[in-house]
């Protein structure tokens, strides 16, 4: 059975996809993201099946077995990868969601609501009026703009792919 990227290899330049791997991988490590996390989806999402194993992203990325766990666990908590075995092996597949951009961001939403509840009881701890108080509510009125933007946001994008 041919491997998903087997044919890869001589259809691309490997140092221009390495190059691009650790350019996009560094770009979301300076957005906060978990560096080896960074690169492992970069690997996945630059591959054309959308799915390695371990073996297949620690060759990729020169990087150990250990490590590729350790980014595959980050990026499932992210909700950017699913874990799936191989019929018939008992190799793990890594492969990344459909609609990957779309339900990461969908995600995001759950986290603003919860920065904005957060925020808001902190104002009243602070106590209606100080200085403090105020700066903690702008910042939750702040969160409750971005989750409604995103929202809809994430809405017209649906519209858009429909």
């Amino acid at each position: 059975m041919d491997r998903p990227d087997e044919h890869e290899a001589t259809a691309r330049d490997d140092e221009a996809v390495s190059r691009f791997i650790e350019r996009f991988a560094g770009e979301l490590t300076d957005a906060g993201m978990q560096r080896m996390g960074a690169r492992v989806f970069v690997a996945l999402l630059a591959s054309d099946s959308g799915t390695l194993t371990s073996v297949e992203l620690a060759e990729r990325l020169r990087i150990s077995p250990a490590a590729v766990s350790a980014a595959i666990g980050y990026l499932s908590q992210m909700h950017m990868v699913n874990r799936e075995r191989e019929p018939g092996s008992r190799r793990d597949r890594y492969r990344l969601h459909n609609e990957l951009w779309y339900e990461t961001y969908g995600e995001r939403d759950k986290f603003l609501s919860r920065f904005e509840t957060t925020l808001r009881e902190g104002a009243r701890a602070l106590g209606p009026g100080t200085r403090a108080a105020v700066r903690v509510e702008e910042s939750a009125e702040f969160f409750a703009f971005l989750q409604h933007e995103l929202i809809a946001v994430m809405e017209r994008w649906r519209t858009r792919n429909d």
